[in-house]
């Protein structure tokens, strides 16, 4: 697999920089009031290349390793979290099950127009029954007369009202020995039987969609089958979602760096007393702490990056990586409020957006409890071996 190296990622990272800091920021209150990320910002993602910067170059996409990809998030979570929600799945957790289980006919069918922004592809795992825990999956996918019938429901799947492409997770109906166990499929939006409900509306990052996904009978054949093994299912889950723990822990530290930034700018110049705010000791000890968190975070990203790259641990640190980072920008954007003062509970305030947005990052992907579960359980396991 081809690499970019040190130089050329160097200058990829200033391009992102430069855009998401001159072009998205300007945007956000847009952003937020239309709901939608406009059109003209997506078409210059997808000419960046930022539809496919995790997918391997052989498919059109920029090829970075996690720990570009970390310092990547770092620069996207540094504007509306939505703007990189667009094309997160592609890179993430829907992307990375074709690049990592997918066969050569399934990843030439679908990477390349998922890498130029043509194919959205979304991650349909999550169920009413099933969240964090995909062991209470409700869906099944039913071998019959020579293909598979999907029948169930899905909910929070990011992208599905944009989405082309569904990669579908489903317990599987019909073979005699694999009965019960989690497969996955390609499954195209267009299939008769898939039925794609409203735009949820959220807590926060507006701009972003979601919505819940019914399959009614949907049938498709064996080439939807991920890797053509029914085994691969829960195996493929479970290792793109450590990988994105790694990138949503970066991600937390890109919108932490903002909010220290906007915590920092605002009591430099805002006056209480005929004094900057920014003097007042208690002040600057809540910026203190929120640079504390900011400065650990990225290094826990970065080390938990790393090591996943290098095969030495990709059970552990993404799950510590995750509930430390999305803990800690919790506290970081819950400072800058108060940083803020009155002020910072204001709609057209960044640190207010910032507060709400942030709050879903220790949900998805696996709550912070759940995280908390992996990492003793896996402190145990190892110890007793």
């Amino acid at each position: 697999m081809q690499v970019v190296d040190d130089e050329d990622f160097a200058q990829i990272r200033a391009q992102v920089r430069e855009f998401v800091r001159e072009q998205v920021v300007p945007r956000e209150q847009e952003i937020a009031e239309s709901d939608a990320i406009p059109p003209d910002i997506r078409a210059r993602a997808a000419d960046m290349g930022l539809f496919g910067y995790a997918l391997p170059q052989a498919y059109g996409g920029l090829g970075l390793v996690i720990t570009q990809d970390v310092e990547l998030a770092f620069e996207l979570g540094y504007t509306a979290l939505s703007f990189r929600s667009l094309f997160g799945t592609n890179n993430g957790i829907a992307g990375q099950v074709l690049v990592g289980y997918g066969t050569d006919e399934q990843r030439k069918q679908w990477l390349e127009p998922m890498a130029e922004g043509r194919c959205i592809a979304s991650f349909a795992l999550t169920e009413p029954e099933a969240g964090s825990d995909p062991s209470g999956m409700r869906a099944t996918a039913t071998w019959t007369d020579g293909a598979w019938v999907i029948d169930g429901q899905k909910r929070y799947i990011t992208n599905a009202p944009l989405s082309d492409l569904l990669v579908t997770f489903a317990k599987v109906r019909g073979t005699a020995e694999s009965d019960g166990r989690i497969a996955v499929f390609l499954v195209p939006t267009t299939t008769a039987g898939v039925i794609v409900g409203p735009k949820d509306r959220k807590m926060g990052q507006e701009g972003a969609t979601s919505s819940e996904v019914t399959f009614d009978g949907v049938r498709v054949g064996p080439e939807a089958l991920i890797s053509g093994e029914i085994d691969t299912g829960f195996r493929a889950a479970m290792a793109v979602l450590a990988r994105g723990r790694v990138h949503i822990s970066a991600l937390a530290m890109g919108l932490s760096q903002r909010a220290l930034d906007e915590s920092v700018a605002y009591s430099a110049v805002n006056r209480q007393g005929g004094v900057p705010t920014g003097e007042r000791q208690l002040v600057q000890a809540m910026l203190a702490e929120q640079a504390s968190l900011v400065m650990a975070g990225k290094a826990t990203a970065r080390e938990a990056a790393a090591r996943y790259l290098d095969g030495t641990d990709r059970r552990i640190g993404p799950s510590a990586a995750k509930l430390f980072c999305t803990e800690a920008a919790g506290k970081v954007a819950d400072l800058a409020v108060q940083v803020h003062g009155g002020a910072g509970y204001m709609r057209e305030m960044p640190v207010e957006r910032l507060y709400r947005d942030v709050r879903l990052l220790r949900l998805y992907e696996g709550t912070s409890e759940i995280q908390k579960l992996i990492v003793g359980r896996e402190l145990i396991r190892q110890a007793q071996a």
